[in-house]
């Protein structure tokens, strides 16, 4: 259905967001840590969403998400710890799987729509 960057400081968070959207039927690429998530950014290609674990410091997630918008015109879901505010995220959202994934099926639907 969709090509996910999901990025996390976390790995079994990491898998497990993984393993969710995969079940989903979307195509996921993983990046653990900041290294890895900007090199994901710079060489994988578009993708249609950027998802951010909640483990990730504000200053990472703000800087991600600035070399993501670099590359790609795709939403940005930020998951959050209480209280926090990602700005410059298209979307916040404090970790909750069957939140996280209808938030992933109205935006791909609407990417979808408007390309048709």
């Amino acid at each position: 259905m969709a090509r996910i960057l999901s990025v996390s400081y976390d790995k079994s968070l990491l898998s497990t967001r993984e393993m969710l959207l995969r079940s989903r039927g979307h195509e996921v690429v993983s990046g653990f840590g900041f290294n890895e998530a900007l090199k994901h950014c710079e060489n994988s290609g578009n993708f249609d969403l950027f998802i951010l674990g909640h483990s990730i410091p504000q200053l990472d997630k703000d800087a991600l998400i600035s070399a993501f918008r670099a590359k790609c015109n795709a939403p940005v879901v930020a998951l959050t710890k209480v209280g926090e505010r990602i700005a410059s995220a298209d979307f916040a959202l404090e970790p909750d799987p069957e939140e996280l994934l209808r938030l992933v099926q109205r935006l791909i639907g609407k990417r979808r729509a408007a390309a048709d």
